[in-house]
């Protein structure tokens, strides 16, 4: 039932908005929760404000740094020489022009998938505890056999349920063939049309009537053949390798994934095998204002850089430290982490380099997850805390995502959500941004939510550079949007019942980009 469930939601919801741009747009006129961007934009130019450009780094999957979109606003590292071979900056990565691609090696081969972390752990344990006598164990080990028996039910539900996922879109899938060859032999036609199906329902013979019935059924749900084997790939694609611990996909880098001393490793490819996810999250944020594409970025004066960490599967905690330290140390101000995992087994490693990011005061926001779950019960990593809750880095967000109508549906109900560990929700609903090959698509999540956020602090920043990291969270946090009425809660599963909007998180609201602009030109005016 809970796919069924789950795919209902989903076309359901993916139906409900049809506005390109919502997400720019303003409650009062255009009757949508966005962040009131053209607004903000007003309130600058009257100001006699003037930008300059503000370095964010994208955590993700790669950039298409083709995109006539993304081109202009490319980060280029200033102490490299493009393609002469040579690690001119001293810092390890040669070529480094544009970012580091942290899954991949010399020969420029990269990884494309990877392992879940729940994987990853469930064998690296699995071959521990196989034939231990579990009765006698040291404290060590107790704390490991916890930590196993916890994986291992979690790592089981998920690969019986994307078995169960994989049989049920095989048998849907054979019977969209069945039903539409059937039809087409009985019409002794090569394609059908609506107008046959009407016609067809109205059949003196009752499987003709049926077999038409259940035809509309397959293609008012988009169950068409192309779509359903495309979704079978996938799926396997999970099981081959998300949820496969003999997979050594890894090896391919050619690191140790567990010292962080061996840190240099990787190539300057940021665009990678698939950087579609990187593209898009790029797009919401730096996507170019004045060309003729219907794509626009929230940020007109940003360098975007680019760290490829995201493979498909879990990124690994060493990556994700040692991108962070890349971007730190070449003076990045905002780290968009639209990513995330429920374990964290090498989180030392992300918690020193956070420790690094804290101390040149950069602002890391992250996106809060879509799951549907409450983060101050369930951990989504990476946290800005230590796993005996000491704070590592003040300047940090989380981001749940909201819809576009003021409604019981605000918040997005995929989105996690938590009174104490989610900072305020951001638009992440059929959000329209950029895509490789220089196309345009819409998509939903927290990893659409992230980036609005990191707009609207790179926005702030480029055109208030007097004011200080912890002014510019500070004004994101004060000038959201509240709303206090019963929502839905959000879930992927079975309906949870309503709480209120202000439940959901540490504000109670909507990032606001023209009251974060006026807050901030009140910031500005007390430093005069």
């Amino acid at each position: 039932m809970k796919y069924f469930y789950l795919l209902g939601a989903l076309l359901i919801f993916a139906g409900s908005f049809a506005q390109k741009n919502w997400h720019l747009k303003d409650i009062k006129e255009d009757g949508v929760v966005g962040i009131s961007l053209d607004k903000a934009y007003k309130l600058l130019k009257d100001n006699h404000r003037k930008s300059t450009p503000v370095i964010v780094a994208i955590l993700d999957s790669g950039v298409d740094t083709t995109h006539e979109d993304l081109k202009p606003f490319l980060w280029v590292n200033p102490d490299e020489i493009p393609n002469n071979g040579i690690d001119d900056d001293h810092n390890g990565y040669v070529d480094d022009i544009h970012g580091w691609n942290f899954l991949g090696n010399a020969k420029g081969e990269n990884i494309d998938g990877e392992t879940l972390e729940k994987t990853r752990l469930y064998g690296k344990l699995l071959s521990v505890f196989k034939d231990k006598d579990t009765n006698h164990l040291t404290i060590e080990e107790k704390k490991d056999w916890e930590l196993f028996k916890k994986v291992k039910t979690d790592y089981e539900n998920d690969l019986s349920e994307k078995k169960r996922e994989y049989e049920m879109m095989q048998k849907v899938y054979d019977r969209t063939i069945r039903v539409t060859a059937s039809l087409k032999s009985y019409l002794k036609k090569d394609s059908i049309t609506v107008k046959d199906i009407t016609e067809l329902k109205q059949s003196p013979i009752d499987s003709i009537k049926n077999l038409a019935r259940m035809y509309e059924r397959i293609s008012k749900n988009n169950f068409n053949a192309e779509n359903l084997l495309s979704n079978i790939k996938n799926i396997k694609k999970d099981l081959d390798t998300e949820l496969n611990p003999e997979c050594k996909v890894r090896e391919l880098v050619g690191d140790n994934p567990y010292d962080m001393n061996d840190s240099i490793y990787g190539n300057n490819d940021v665009m990678g095998p698939s950087c579609g996810h990187g593209t898009f999250v790029s797009g919401i944020i730096a996507a170019d204002r004045t060309n003729a594409n219907d794509a626009y970025g929230i940020a007109d004066n940003v360098k975007i850089m680019v760290l490829r960490i995201v493979p498909g599967g879990d990124e690994r905690d060493k990556d994700v430290a040692n991108a962070i330290k890349y971007a730190v140390n070449k003076g990045a101000r905002i780290l968009n982490m639209s990513f995330g995992k429920t374990y964290s087994p090498e989180k030392y490693m992300v918690d020193k380099a956070l420790e690094l990011a804290a101390k040149k005061e950069v602002l890391c926001i992250h996106a809060a997850g879509n799951n549907g779950e409450n983060n101050d019960i369930v951990l989504h990593f990476p946290t800005p805390n230590t796993e005996v809750g000491q704070i590592i880095t003040p300047y940090w967000l989380d981001i749940g995502a909201s819809s576009s109508k003021p409604d019981e549906n605000l918040p997005a109900f995929f989105s996690n959500y938590g009174q104490k560990s989610v900072d305020l929700f951001a638009p992440g609903v059929k959000i329209f941004s950029v895509s490789p090959h220089h196309r345009f698509q819409t998509s939903n999540g927290t990893s659409a939510s992230c980036p609005v956020v990191s707009g609207v602090a790179a926005l702030i920043m480029s055109y208030f550079p007097e004011l200080t990291t912890a002014e510019v969270k500070e004004i994101l946090l004060k000038s959201v949007i509240k709303y206090k009425h019963q929502v839905i809660i959000p879930t992927k599963l079975e309906p949870k019942g309503k709480t209120s909007f202000k439940k959901l998180s540490k504000t109670g609201g909507i990032v606001n980009a023209e009251k974060a602009v006026k807050l901030a030109l009140t910031y500005s005016k007390k430093k005069k």
